[in-house]
């Protein structure tokens, strides 16, 4: 990871703004500093960055479909800064696209971990603008597949089922783990590279969603199991091909 890397701050409080700017100089890193939609707009196109911390309560522009923007650039870092406690706030986010997620008041130290995740993971990827190549990977499990490769759910008649980016993820942890029991803290190492917190319901407000979309009875799951006092378990066999 290049300590040099570009990071902009789009947040209307201009201390927070200023904190930030400080820190992350102090730190090493790049950083350019815009209070609204449109400045960000302009930033973009004048210097891409790596990495944007964005505020979601902004004075111009929702702060969710400014993220949906944003994740167009696909080789871009997302982070987003919400209120404390906002749970649903947090899960909106990270469908749309957001990488990571952070409450305020935050740690810097933790702010920071977070940083040195998402760029340490985007560095990783393979540059995801040129597209996939080679055999597409697919897994089968209870007639449904899962184009990994496509990022593609289709259920067992045959249509298309729109799956989230944050879905997916999850979706591809469990076929890839099938029947082995993972906690909320692997879960959230493997698909967003930092531990869980207790308070965080995130995970099993994305799981409801998945059963919705999966299972017949989404009260009575089948497939993906709660494990109590444990984790989840993803119960179909799978047939990757």
């Amino acid at each position: 990871m290049k300590k040099s890397a570009h990071i902009l701050v789009v947040d209307d409080d201009e201390r927070i703004c200023n904190l930030l700017e400080r820190y992350l100089c102090k730190e090493g890193y790049t950083v350019s500093v815009v209070s609204n939609g449109e400045q960000m707009r302009g930033k973009i196109e004048q210097d891409m960055p790596d990495l944007v911390l964005l505020d979601l309560v902004l004075p111009d522009e929702d702060g969710l479909t400014l993220a949906r923007e944003l994740r167009k650039h696909p080789n871009l870092g997302i982070i987003i800064l919400t209120g404390k406690g906002d749970i649903m706030e947090k899960v909106v986010g990270l469908e749309v696209g957001a990488d990571d997620y952070i409450s305020k008041p935050f740690d810097k130290r933790e702010l920071l971990a977070r940083i040195h995740s998402v760029l340490r993971r985007l560095k990783a990827e393979p540059d995801k603008s040129q597209g996939q190549t080679g055999n597409k990977s697919k897994a089968r499990f209870a007639d449904w597949v899962l184009d990994l490769a496509a990022h593609e759910l289709i259920s067992p008649d045959g249509r298309e089922v729109h799956l989230t980016s944050y879905e997916f993820k999850l979706l591809s942890l469990f076929v890839t783990s099938s029947n082995w029991v993972l906690t909320r803290d692997q879960i959230l190492e493997k698909i967003a590279d930092r531990d869980w917190n207790p308070d965080d319901r995130s995970i099993d407000v994305v799981v409801v969603k998945l059963r919705k979309k999966l299972e017949r009875d989404p009260l009575n799951p089948n497939m993906i199991k709660t494990i109590r006092g444990e984790g989840y378990k993803f119960t179909p066999h799978v047939h990757f091909e």
